[in-house]
């Protein structure tokens, strides 16, 4: 397997899979505002995107995720949120998670980033277990809110 980070040239192979992954989370598909998104995001350096593809080369995309960067105040340094982490189906129990963060965590270590964030349903046990496995461990300093903004 290898991991590498998406260009412009990825769309076409990244955005079924990140329609997927919205679908996953209850969003409805929206494939080409998520194809537009993708394209924002990655036009404008606002984000890192890696896949995970086959040593084979055969075309196949197994997994993906993404990384938006932000900074701690208090620690005055990077800070890496892993937003998105989705493997395909039928790659599953093969790793592709893993390789994956593992590359954000190498990629935030070279930005020489003080922390990643990653969060999750809280019913994911799969997901805990694997950010666990990487070396995630559950904030227990602070506590999360969100405001959800209505948009009308």
């Amino acid at each position: 397997m290898r991991i590498i980070k998406a260009t412009l040239e990825h769309l076409e192979l990244l955005t079924p899979m990140f329609v997927k992954y919205r679908e996953f989370y209850g969003q409805l598909p929206y494939p080409d505002s998520s194809r537009s998104f993708l394209e924002k995001r990655l036009k404008r350096d606002e984000s890192v995107i890696y896949l995970a593809l086959p040593d084979d080369d055969d075309g196949k995309l197994l997994g993906f995720c993404q990384l938006y960067p932000s900074y701690s105040s208090l620690s005055l340094k990077r800070v890496w949120i892993l937003n998105d982490i989705y493997v395909a189906e039928d790659s599953r129990r093969m790793l592709v998670a893993d390789h994956l963060m593992r590359e954000a965590k190498k990629m935030a270590k070279d930005t020489n980033a003080v922390r990643m964030r990653v969060s999750t349903s809280s019913d994911n046990e799969v997901a805990h277990k694997t950010y666990e496995s990487i070396g995630f461990r559950e904030d227990t300093e602070f506590k999360s809110y969100i405001l959800p903004i209505n948009q009308d």
